[in-house]
């Protein structure tokens, strides 16, 4: 009978060496539940990008947009935005010569969602990468089955994709809807080109116009609902409303030159005592310029359905 046990535990230990040696030569197929759940497929994969990383030296990666989230798989990765911008990210290990592979991930201000697999290099070739813009950058066969970008907080229920598209179009087709606001002295013309409404979002187009030859350098540009009329010795009420998104947004203009941005910002009503206050401020200098819109302007912004988006 002792013999008997021995037989049977010999035979359990073989068992349970071969089901190893079954699993190391057959890795999962993703089906962890034994057929009771839908195994992920790879149509429904973004494909990550590969890259090289150094304890020595610096990558950077320059993103289409701003960057909103970064995740680091690992410690042996160190990750920042750049000083002074908010677009491009600097990356380098934190260990020299980390041997497990890891990942990166980072989501921009566009809805753009990038993955990455790290690996370490001593040498990596590449140090300086500019990322393909999410509209305009994937070869179809390369998308995934569930092609979505990600949506972001500030925005609402609004997908960011969209909303560029629609500044993008604004800008391209380059309209004039409204001729009455506009402010111009010392060879600075500063107009409002249009004004469009989708949903719960507002979308300025701006043109900046420099006949002198002269630049012209913004220190800020604000967008503020004050009084119409301030009595003496009252403090003004101001509500400053700040812009979500910008396309083509620009530091100055050179002389004899023109620029337009186009802005977005959150859907919003004009009191009949109050009046809408586009600010531009130059840097350093006098030639300050001011627009104002009333509330009778804003209601007649035209609905972005009507509008015609072009794509590339």
């Amino acid at each position: 009978m002792k013999q008997f046990f021995l037989t049977l535990a010999l035979i359990a230990g073989i068992l349970q060496v071969n089901a190893q040696i079954v699993q190391e030569n057959n890795p999962t197929t993703g089906d962890l539940f034994s057929g009771f759940t839908r195994p992920l497929t790879f149509n429904r994969m973004i494909p990550p990008y590969a890259l090289e990383l150094t304890f020595a030296k610096t990558v950077h990666i320059i993103f289409p947009a701003g960057i909103r989230y970064v995740d680091l798989g690992s410690a042996d990765l160190l990750a920042a935005k750049a000083d002074g911008a908010e677009n491009v990210l600097r990356v380098k290990a934190a260990s020299q010569g980390f041997e497990r592979e890891t990942n990166l991930s980072v989501i921009t201000d566009d809805g753009s969602y990038y993955t990455f697999n790290v690996k370490y290099a001593d040498e990596p070739v590449k140090l300086s990468i500019e990322m393909a813009d999410f509209m305009h950058g994937w070869n179809i066969e390369n998308r995934p089955g569930n092609e979505i970008p990600v949506n972001l907080s500030d925005l609402g229920s609004e997908s960011p994709y969209l909303v560029r598209l629609i500044m993008e179009t604004i800008y391209r087709n380059n309209r004039t809807k409204i001729r009455h606001i506009g402010s111009r002295n010392f060879g600075i013309q500063y107009l409002l080109k249009g004004m469009f409404a989708h949903n719960d979002l507002l979308f300025f187009h701006l043109q900046l116009k420099n006949t002198s030859t002269v630049a012209y350098e913004i220190a800020y540009l604000s967008f503020k609902i004050v009084d119409k009329k301030v009595a003496k010795r009252t403090a003004i009420q101001e509500q400053v409303i700040v812009p979500l998104r910008s396309y083509n947004q620009v530091t100055g203009v050179s002389g004899n030159r023109e620029e337009r941005t186009v802005f977005t910002l959150p859907k919003f009503t004009i009191p009949n005592d109050k009046q809408l206050v586009i600010e531009l401020i130059e840097k350093d200098g006098g030639r300050n310029q001011t627009l104002t819109i009333e509330n009778a302007d804003l209601i007649r912004a035209e609905v972005i359905d009507n509008l015609t988006v072009k794509v590339k």
